[in-house]
This record gives C-alpha cells, structure tokens and sequence, in this order.
C-alpha cells in the first residue's frame, strides 16, 4: 500500500507523520529523515544564545592574546581579527544555506552526504568525523583554558606558588565532568542555562571593557597605551621574513576564536522551525562575536603598559597580567577573571553539546563502532546520553596527555580550526561544484551569483589556509613550537578511514532525506523520488 505523507506541527518543526494508508501513525520523521526523538525545547532566542555562548569569541581571544600578539603585536591582532572574520561570516552564509535547506543535527555529515551526490557516502562520512574531532578538541581546549584560569586565580593571591600541569590537569577534569554532567542530566535546562551564558558574556565583556577603559592613568596606576601602540606598531618576532605572511598566519588565532559557524546546526532537531530559525541564530552569533570580540581586544590592549611582561611566559594565563597592569590589584585582577571564567564554563557546557550531538548523528546512521549504543537517545533524560558520555571520556584521556607533554596536547587542541574547516569544505565544495542541483533550496537561499561567488571565495579560502596554517609557529623550527596540525589530521584520517573500511563499505546507512518539497524518506546516496 502507497506510503502516505503530511506534515505535522505536534514536535514545532517541519515533521511529517507516515503511516500505511489505514490512518495509523507509524512514527514522526523530522526534515532531516530521521525519526523525531529529540523534544524541540529551544526557542529563537535561547538557540541564538547557544551559538554567542558557543562561539564566546571575546573570550576565546583573551584566553590565546600571548600567542596572538607574537603575530605582529597589538595590531596584528586587531587587524587579522577583522579579516579573518569577513571570510567567516561568507562562510557561515554558505553553511546557513545547506543548514536552510536540509536542518539536521548531523550538520555537515549530513550536507556533505548530500551536496557530493553519488559520492556522499565517503564525502559525508569523513566530513563527519573531521567535524567531530574538531568539536572534542574544542571542548577540551575549552577544559584546559578554565584549568589555567582556574590555577591563575589562584597563584595570583599566592605568589609563591608554583603552577604544574597536573595542578591544570586536575581542575581540567573537574570542569570537563561538571559541564559534561550538566549536558547529560540537565538537557531541559539547557535553553534556560543558555541564556544566563549569554547574560555572562554581554555583561562581562561590558563590564571588563568598562574597567579597562576607566581604570589606567587613575589612582597612581600607569596611563593608557598610546594609540601608535595599539593601531600602529607593527611588531613579529617569529622568524619571517615577510610581514605579509606573518600576517596570513596570525589569521589562525582570530579563527580559533570566530570559526564556530556550524555549532547550532548540531540542534536543528530541537527547535521550532529551524530552516528558518537556524541560520537567524548563526547570523546573531557571528554578528555579535565580532562587535564584542573587537572592542574588547581594542579595550584590553589600550591598558597595556609591559608588554614584553604579558608576553615572559611568567604567568599560566597571560591575561591575567593585562588585567593586572590595567586594574593594578590583585583584587582586580581576580575580579576580571571572574567574569571571563563564568562564560567560558558555559562555553564549555555547549562544546558538549555539539560534540555529543555530532557523535549521535553519525552513530544512528552506523558510521561508528558501537553505533547502537553511542546512537541511542535515553528515554529518561531525553538526550544523546551515551554519545555525550564518549566525549567526555575522550576529553579525559586527551587530559591525561596534558600531563604528561603540554606540547602533544596543544598539537591536538590547536588542530580544531583545520579539522573544523576541512569539515565545512567537504560539504561547500561539492555544492558549488555540482552548481547547487543537489539540494532543494530552503527559505535562506543565496540566488544568482551571489551566492556562487560566496561559495567560492569560502572554498577559496579555506583551502589556501589549511596550507598556510600547517606552517611552523616560529623559526627556527623545535620540537616546542613546531606546529604539528598536518600530523594530528593525517593521523586522524588514517583512522577514519580503518573505520570506512569496516564500517562505511557495509553496514553504514548513511542520512535520509525528505524535505518540504515532497521527497519522500530515503537514502541520499540514491535519488529521492517524487510524491
């Protein structure tokens, strides 16, 4: 009997109930194919908040400003930022459009199964995973800043004390398993624990704006930077040659901090309508993350007066010391500290969501090991429970290296730009390619050729930087500075291909599609048919 369609608003999405022409439902299936199992607790509003708290760019910034400001001092920073965030925002509107288009929690895997037509069941497949290595190093990249800011907090009332890395390591793993707990047993809070984060970090970045902008050249503190030091003066003491390219590679830092475009795709699946709501959340994201992130950085380095103090390598967490220099007390201090830590712990929370929710969606399509497992949603608390789990030990034994070679753990950490990128090339790259005509447009849909110039320059640039941020960090080149990004994402693509090997050739069903359009559910990797 012919297999009946219509659309159904009882989950707030575009879901369609299918039954067997008898007016017995057999089950909800979302816009992304799959069976509706997720409640849609997210509004505009909070899934706005979770790509600001996600993304936290103000903060992700002040938490590597050392490293920044060796590529080319204060404005290197300002201006690399600025750049790198124009190509950002062209390819989070490339991303918005596939996200418009097919909203599912696999995000890229999921685009990447579709854009590459006959071959989007390898394309999606290591797009997938790239994607999710990328979010589990983001999440402890996130662990191990909160470590560092924690220890700083306190040596900056101890001065004698004397920082190691299992004293990061261990209050790593207690922030690793707080905001992992909160993913797992707090999934209906999550909107709600949103939008406090994004209260945190529009009103820290105010208030440290404030501070920084009030407090030097008053009460016998030294007076602001001048306005040379912080727009002017170029200065890179890394061992090239050419300004040009030292600029090119300070671009790394300022996508590190802005380069989060896909994060509330992972939670297309728990909003209202989200074709529509979900590229309006990565628009506020990028807007917001941009107008914050450069006036703090223009704020904090106006309070500088010892750079070459920020930059000694004293302190676990250089900021500390422009906070220092800008409040003079260590009370100040402490008081800064505060108000960046307590955005980046919901920083934290939401990098678990997007890996779990990353993980989920490839182990219900049995791309991984374990797939029923790791794919299952537990009836009780309503999430991805053992997905987020598995992150959560990842990140752990990912801490364990921290231990034992700060340089082995930053090499995978610092491997989460190129991971992320690769990811969305993957899927962009195809689309453009195959000029389009494999996805239905959604309501956010970039005609002509805007949106195949757009396209264009994001393949463009992506993959001109995957090269250009292989480069050693410095020269000459050491053991301690070498960048080790081609390795960890060669090593990981080895990996994943023993994966494909065992599990993509067989047994790997790969997304379905439907769409409003009247395609009915099955396999992208074939052609949908017409209702």
């Amino acid at each position: 009997m012919e297999e009946a369609e219509k659309n159904t608003e009882g989950f707030g999405g575009i879901d369609y109930e299918l039954d067997g022409g008898l007016g017995t439902t057999v089950e909800i299936i979302n816009a992304g194919g799959h069976k509706q199992e997720l409640d849609r607790n997210f509004s505009l509003l909070s899934i706005s908040a979770v790509g600001i708290v996600n993304g936290n760019t103000w903060a992700a910034l002040g938490g590597s400003i050392a490293v920044a400001i060796s590529n080319g001092g204060p404005p290197g920073v300002i201006y690399e930022f600025i750049a790198v965030s124009i190509f950002y925002c062209l390819i989070a509107a490339s991303l918005a459009e596939l996200a418009s288009a097919i909203p599912s929690s696999g995000g890229v895997y999921h685009w990447a199964s579709v854009t590459a037509g006959r071959y989007g069941r390898i394309c999606g497949f290591f797009a997938g995973f790239w994607n999710f290595f990328a979010w589990i190093f983001a999440a402890a990249s996130t662990s191990a800043i909160i470590g560092n800011l924690t220890v700083q907090m306190y040596a900056t009332y101890h001065p004698e004390f004397q920082a190691k890395p299992w004293h990061v390591f261990v209050s790593y793993l207690i922030v690793t398993w707080c905001c992992c707990c909160v993913v797992l047993f707090a999934n209906r809070a999550l909107p709600a624990l949103n939008n406090f984060g994004l209260f945190f970090i529009l009103g820290g970045v105010f208030i440290t704006i404030v501070v920084c902008a009030a407090m030097p050249g008053t009460g016998g503190r030294p007076l602001h930077a001048s306005p040379a030091f912080v727009f002017k003066d170029w200065s890179a003491d890394i061992g090239y040659s050419s300004n040009g390219f030292v600029f090119l590679m300070g671009m790394l830092n300022g996508a590190y901090a802005i380069g989060t475009p896909d994060c509330v795709t992972h939670l297309a699946e728990e909003i209202p309508r989200p074709e529509m709501n979900v590229p309006k959340a990565m628009a506020a994201q990028m807007m917001i993350g941009f107008v914050t992130a450069l006036c703090y950085m223009i704020a904090i380095l106006f309070a500088v007066n010892d750079l070459s103090t920020v930059l000694s390598g004293s302190s676990t967490f250089p900021l500390a010391e422009i906070y220092r220099q800008a409040t003079g007390s260590r009370a100040g201090t402490v008081g800064l500290l505060v108000v960046i830590f307590l955005p980046v712990v919901c920083t934290c929370i939401d990098t678990y969501i997007a890996a779990g929710r990353t993980l989920w969606a490839l182990a219900r399509d049995k791309a991984t090991p374990f797939g029923t497992f790791i794919g299952r949603v537990d009836p009780r608390w309503r999430n991805p429970f053992n997905a987020t789990f598995v992150c959560g030990c990842i990140c752990t034994v990912l801490g364990c290296i921290y231990v034992g070679s700060t340089t082995a753990f930053n090499a995978f950490v610092g491997s989460f730009v190129l991971l992320s990128s690769s990811s969305y090339l993957a899927a962009i790259l195809p689309h453009l390619l195959s000029r389009r005509a494999n996805v239905t447009p959604g309501p956010f849909w970039m005609n002509g050729l805007l949106g195949y110039a757009i396209h264009g320059i994001s393949c463009t640039y992506i993959a001109v930087f995957i090269v250009i941020f292989c480069f050693p960090y410095a020269l000459p080149v050491q053991a301690s500075n070498m960048n080790y990004s081609c390795l960890i994402i060669g090593g990981l693509t080895v990996f994943v291909s023993i994966i494909w090997l065992f599990k993509g050739r067989k047994g790997y069903n790969g997304p379905q599609a439907l769409n409003c359009k009247g395609r009915k559910v099955g396999s992208v990797m074939g052609k949908a048919s017409e209702a």
